[in-house]
């Protein structure tokens, strides 16, 4: 297999029903329905005993999939089990939050893709240890990208990022979701 066919292979975007084998594309598809489902069972408009047919309704609303059964669905995430709530946000927050710093990063290290591919990370770590890590919490997440990259959280640049990919990926003449 070649470069080119590999790199294909394990960027690919399609629904799937399990959000920690989702692509980057429809991944946040799967946080944002948990989010929903999680507000409606604090908020009491959605009961336990009502989340599966609650779930597998989302899931075809959003990824087109019709769910087979409660272990592929309602079932697959160990966060309900302890009450593990309003965590999945998080996760979309990384990306979002990942996608705003790899800009600023690839600004300062101009050869910063030749260098991971040569698998020299030294300078992407120092360059994090500076302008993030060092901080720890001393900072709101807002305050910490104003002083990194001038700009608070925007999802725009996530969106630009996977617009880009995927794009070039799958050689859309429009910007995904201009079509």
């Amino acid at each position: 297999m070649d470069d080119e066919a590999f790199f294909r292979a394990v960027n690919k975007s399609y629904p799937s029903l399990i959000r920690v084998e989702a692509d980057e594309v429809t991944y946040n598809l799967h946080v944002l329905m948990r989010f929903e489902l999680e507000n409606e069972m604090l908020d009491g408009k959605l009961k336990v005993r009502d989340l599966p047919e609650a779930w597998n309704a989302r899931i075809k609303s959003y990824l087109g999939l019709d769910v087979p059964n409660d272990r592929e669905g309602v079932l697959q995430d160990i966060h309900w089990s302890f009450v593990g709530f309003a965590e999945f946000p998080g996760y979309t927050l990384g990306n979002i939050i990942g996608a705003q710093l790899m800009e600023k990063i690839r600004s300062d290290i101009s050869d910063l893709d030749a260098q991971i591919e040569k698998g020299e990370f030294a300078p992407l770590l120092r360059w994090l240890s500076k302008n993030v890590y060092q901080h720890g919490r001393k900072f709101t997440l807002n305050e910490l990208l104003m002083r990194v990259i001038g700009r608070s959280l925007t999802f725009e640049l996530w969106i630009a990022y996977v617009r880009r990919k995927f794009g070039a990926l799958y050689r859309l003449e429009a910007p995904l979701g201009k079509r």
